[in-house]
């Protein structure tokens, strides 16, 4: 209805992802075809980025890393795996620990958390200013959890839990390939909570992330890409 178009003008049907797996039938009789959830990852990654190489992360329920490269006109796509970590885990932990249950509702909360009262931070433990670790780096997320610690400083520990672990997963990843650029993808890049967390690593690893415009719709445009290559 958004594009003013009628059941006529579509060919056909692209379903990706683990729920195109329960689609066995046509839709409105239409042609469906199911194609590779990491492979749309990884071709809408580079798409939306304009690069030819990159760790692409896809951030939805949990996190899959892929990483895509152009190779004499050809996108390869290899998916170097992931964690459970993820928008799923964001809202589990919300909802059973301060009793959240909407990513906005969260968000709001962490714009004014504090996480000296969450993190256990490197110069926490160590007084040597020599050390090679950025002070301000976490040794131990909720390691300094303490009893003033309020729902918003809680919401904004998870959202930093949950980045950091995205964030360090796709450095190690980029540093396997010797590269310096990861695209982020999925519905977590709309959070600015989650977000300022990547910005504040970029410097520290050498890595660079890139938020893409259309960054949460990677997947269904690389999904449109697969049935091109």
């Amino acid at each position: 209805m958004q594009n003013n178009l009628n059941l006529d003008d579509i060919d056909k049907v692209l379903m990706t992802g683990v729920g195109s797996s329960f689609i066995e039938r046509p839709i409105y009789s239409l042609n469906c075809k199911k194609v590779s959830e990491f492979e749309s990852v990884g071709l809408g990654g580079l798409y939306l980025s304009g690069l030819d190489e990159a760790i692409v992360v896809s951030m939805g329920t949990g996190t899959a890393l892929i990483h895509a490269k152009k190779e004499g006109g050809i996108t390869k796509t290899t998916y170097l795996g992931g964690t459970g970590v993820g928008g799923g885990t964001l809202l589990g932990l919300s909802r059973k620990m301060i009793g959240v249950d909407t990513v906005e509702h969260l968000e709001q909360l962490a714009e004014t958390g504090n996480l000296d009262n969450i993190d256990l931070r490197i110069g926490d433990i160590s007084g040597d200013k020599s050390f090679q670790i950025n002070d301000e780096i976490t040794a131990s997320n909720f390691g300094k959890l303490s009893d003033m610690a309020t729902n918003n400083d809680i919401a904004l520990g998870i959202s930093n839990m949950v980045a950091e672990t995205i964030a360090m997963m796709s450095v190690f990843a980029a540093r396997n390939f010797g590269i310096k650029s990861v695209v982020l993808t999925g519905n977590l890049t709309t959070l600015k909570s989650i977000t300022r967390v990547f910005e504040g690593l970029e410097d520290m690893f050498g890595i660079k992330f890139i938020i893409p415009e259309m960054s949460q719709f990677a997947t269904v445009i690389g999904a449109a890409l697969c049935d091109n290559t």
